[in-house]
């Protein structure tokens, strides 16, 4: 099953995230199919870029967000 969720980046203590596309089997930090945006918890107010058009694509082909990417693509 493919999921859209978060891949951590960033230092101890000051974490970024990758929005990417990934099987569900896959470790967090693994391999990925595609990445979809970025989100960064650091900044204030907190960054968000997502590629709508692909997050789209990627649900209409059955990838299921979770629960965290769903509020961030509600919130962009």
């Amino acid at each position: 099953m493919v999921k859209i969720r978060l891949q951590r980046q960033g230092k101890k203590k000051a974490p970024f995230y990758h929005i990417v596309v990934a099987d569900s089997r896959v470790s967090r930090d693994g391999k990925i199919i595609e990445q979809i945006g970025t989100y960064n918890p650091m900044t204030e107010p907190a960054t968000i870029n997502i590629d709508k058009e692909k997050v789209e694509k990627w649900i209409k082909n059955g990838a299921k967000p979770t629960d965290t990417v769903k509020a961030l693509i509600e919130k962009a």
